[in-house]
C-alpha cells in the first residue's frame, strides 16, 4: 500500500486568527466567517507551514494509507 498526506482542518478549534493563511506560500487558505477554509482555485503543496504556525492545533497534515486522494477534511 502506498501512503499519502492530507490536510485536516478542525473548524471547531479554529479561532480565525489568520496566521495559517498568512504563512501559506501558495495562498491556499483563507479566513471566511471567522474560520479557516481552502481558497477557491488554490493548490496546496502540503508544506506544513499552516500546521507549524497554528497556535490552536486546528490544522494539521496527516499520513494516510491506501489509494486515497490527498487534500482537505474539515470538521
Amino acid at each position: 500500500m502506498s501512503s499519502s498526506k492530507e490536510l485536516i482542518m478542525n473548524r471547531d478549534w479554529c479561532k480565525g486568527c489568520g496566521i495559517c493563511a498568512a504563512f501559506c506560500p501558495k495562498h491556499a487558505l483563507e479566513i471566511v466567517n471567522g474560520k479557516v477554509q481552502r481558497s477557491e482555485g488554490s493548490t496546496c503543496v502540503l508544506c506544513g507551514q499552516c500546521e507549524l504556525r497554528c497556535p490552536d492545533y486546528a490544522i494539521y497534515i496527516a499520513e494516510t494509507e491506501g489509494e486515497k486522494e490527498q487534500w482537505v477534511k474539515s470538521y
